[in-house]
C-alpha cells in the first residue's frame, strides 16, 4: 500500500520548470527585441531627425541670419552634403536607441507588475505613466552621450560642408590643420568631447534630456495603453472590425508617439540648444535656455521642429510597437502550445503511474 500510495503522490515538477524558463525568456525577449525595434525605427527615420536637429539650432549656428523653413533646410542640407548629410549621426544614433528601446520594454513590462502589487490603489493611467518613465530614465545613462554625439555631428554635415562654413564664418582652425571642432565618427567625436569638456560634456543637457524624455516615455505608454482599452471597448460592439495585435500596435503606437512628441517638443527645443552649444556657451543652464527662447523667440521658438519631431516618431513608434506587439503574439502562442503539452505530459504521467500500481 505505502508504494501505491506513493506512486499516486508524486507531483509532476514539468509544469513548473517550464513556465519558470518562459518567464525568463519573456523578460529576455522584451530586452532583445525592443532594443531592435529602436534601433530599426532610429535608423528609418534618422534623415528626419537630422532636419529636426538642423531646424532647431540653427540659431546657434547663423545667429545673425533668418532662421530657415523646412523646405529651406531641406535644400541646404542637399545642395551642401547631399543624401549623406541626411545620415550623419546615424551610428551613434542607433546605439543610443538600441540601449533605450531595450531598457524601455525590457523593465516597462515588470514595472508595471511591481507597481500593480505594490501600490493597488494606483489608477490604471498612472502606473502606466510611471512604468514608461523609469524604463527610459535607465536608458539615459547610455543614450544621452549618444545624443549629444549625434546631435553634433549632425549639425556639421559631411567634412566639404563644414571646410566652406568655417571659411564663411572666420571660424578658427586648429595648427596641425584640422577643421576645428569637425567629428569624422563616432568614436574619434565621443573622445574629442571627453578629452575638452571632460564627462560633463557627453553629458551635456543631461537633465534637460531627462526632463523631455520622462513625461514623453510616460505619455506614450500611457496615452497608448488608453487608446488600447478604447479599441477593447469598441471590439466588443464591433467584433466584425476587429485586426489583430500587430496592425494594432502599429496604429495606436504611431498615434501615441506623434501626440507625446508633439506635447514635449519645448523640452526637445531647450534640450538640442544645451547639447549643440559646446564650448562657445550660449545658455547657461536650463532655466537660462527657457527665458532666451522665450524672450527672443516667442512662443514658435518652443515648436521649432514640432513637424518633423512629429513626422519622426509617428512611423518610429508604429514600427516599434507593432514588432513588441507582434512577438508577444507569437510568445503568446508559443505559450499555449506548451501548456498543452504540459497537459498530455502529466496525462501520460498519470496513465502509467495507475498502470504501475495495477500491476503491484
Amino acid at each position: 500500500m505505502a508504494s501505491k500510495d506513493s506512486n499516486r503522490e508524486q507531483p509532476p515538477p514539468l509544469s513548473i520548470e517550464i513556465k519558470a524558463t518562459q518567464d525568463q525568456f519573456f523578460v529576455w525577449r522584451e530586452f532583445v527585441w525592443g532594443g531592435i525595434a529602436g534601433a530599426f525605427g532610429e535608423g528609418m527615420m534618422h534623415p528626419v531627425d537630422t532636419l529636426k536637429t538642423r531646424l532647431q539650432s540653427q540659431i546657434i549656428m547663423n545667429a545673425s541670419q533668418r532662421q530657415k523653413s523646412i523646405p529651406q533646410m531641406l535644400r541646404t542640407v542637399w545642395v551642401g552634403d547631399g543624401l549623406k548629410g541626411f545620415y550623419r549621426g546615424i551610428a551613434p544614433g542607433v546605439t543610443g536607441s538600441l540601449a533605450t528601446g531595450a531598457t524601455y520594454f525590457g523593465v516597462i513590462e515588470s514595472t508595471k507588475k511591481w507597481i500593480e502589487e505594490t501600490h493597488p490603489n494606483l489608477g490604471g493611467h498612472w502606473v502606466h505613466f510611471i512604468a514608461g518613465a523609469i524604463g527610459d530614465t535607465l536608458g539615459s545613462f547610455v543614450y544621452v552621450p549618444c545624443e549629444v554625439i549625434k546631435q553634433r555631428m549632425q549639425i556639421q554635415g559631411t567634412s566639404s560642408s563644414w571646410s566652406s562654413f568655417i571659411s564663411r564664418n572666420s571660424v578658427p582652425v586648429k595648427p596641425r590643420g584640422d577643421m576645428y571642432g569637425y567629428y569624422t565618427g563616432m568614436f574619434q567625436a565621443g573622445s574629442s568631447i571627453l578629452k575638452e569638456q571632460g564627462p560633463k560634456g557627453l553629458y551635456a543637457g543631461y537633465w534637460s534630456t531627462l526632463a523631455r524624455d520622462v513625461p514623453f516615455a510616460g505619455l506614450m505608454v500611457m496615452f497608448y495603453e488608453a487608446l488600447k482599452d478604447l479599441t477593447d471597448q469598441g471590439k466588443k460592439k464591433f467584433p466584425q472590425f476587429g485586426v489583430n495585435s500587430s496592425i494594432e500596435g502599429l496604429v495606436l503606437g504611431g498615434l501615441a508617439g506623434g501626440l507625446s512628441a508633439y506635447l514635449t517638443t519645448p523640452l526637445d527645443v531647450v534640450k538640442t540648444r544645451l547639447q549643440v552649444q559646446g564650448t562657445t556657451i550660449k545658455y547657461k543652464g536650463w532655466l537660462d535656455a527657457v527665458g532666451q527662447i522665450w524672450r527672443k523667440e516667442g512662443p514658435e521658438g518652443f515648436f521649432r521642429g514640432s513637424v518633423p519631431r512629429v513626422m519622426w516618431y509617428i512611423p518610429a513608434s508604429a514600427l516599434t510597437f507593432m514588432a513588441v506587439e507582434f512577438l508577444r503574439e507569437s510568445f503568446r502562442e508559443k505559450s499555449k502550445n506548451n501548456n498543452s503539452v504540459v497537459s498530455n505530459l502529466s496525462i501520460e504521467s498519470k496513465r502509467s503511474s495507475v498502470h504501475e500500481v495495477r500491476e503491484n
